[in-house]
């Protein structure tokens, strides 16, 4: 009887935590699956830079980074998400579409703590871009050891 009920509560608690929408977004992420958006919501990007070198800084220090683009399309541009390659980068990506013709920044913030050597990332994102909505932005750059 125990059995029975514990399976009973486990079977409620699985089918009540499920989305019935797999593509549902929540707070500009997507969540189990791509963006569901027609042909006529795509526009065009422009990135000033998609690879950036700097030059050496010292363990546990922080690098902040930015790469600049403009929406060249006629459509607002979402940026849905922006996936750092690792925990020690934090990415702020703009919170609000960019209007057609404005330009905005996509920032990070490396963390070079129990780091050392060259150090090479990756800011993978996703935005509603015509031909392909997925973009790499890298940044490289050398971590002295604390002396």
């Amino acid at each position: 009887m125990r059995y029975l009920l514990i399976m009973s509560v486990c079977a409620l608690l699985t089918v009540g935590c499920k989305s019935k929408d797999p593509n549902k977004t929540t707070g500009g992420m997507i969540q189990n699956g791509p963006l569901k958006m027609d042909s006529s919501m795509f526009t065009t990007i422009e990135w000033k830079e998609q690879d950036k070198k700097f030059d050496k800084i010292t363990e546990g220090q922080k690098l902040d980074v930015s790469f600049a683009f403009k929406n060249t399309g006629d459509k607002p541009l979402v940026i849905s998400r922006v996936q750092p390659s690792c925990g020690c980068t934090v990415a702020d990506p703009p919170k609000e579409p960019i209007a057609p013709g404005a330009e905005g920044l996509i920032k990070a913030s490396f963390n070079s703590e129990g780091k050392s050597g060259m150090q090479h990332k990756t800011l993978y994102v996703t935005a509603n871009t015509k031909g392909t909505q997925e973009h790499e932005l890298v940044f490289e750059v050398e971590v002295e050891k604390k002396k």
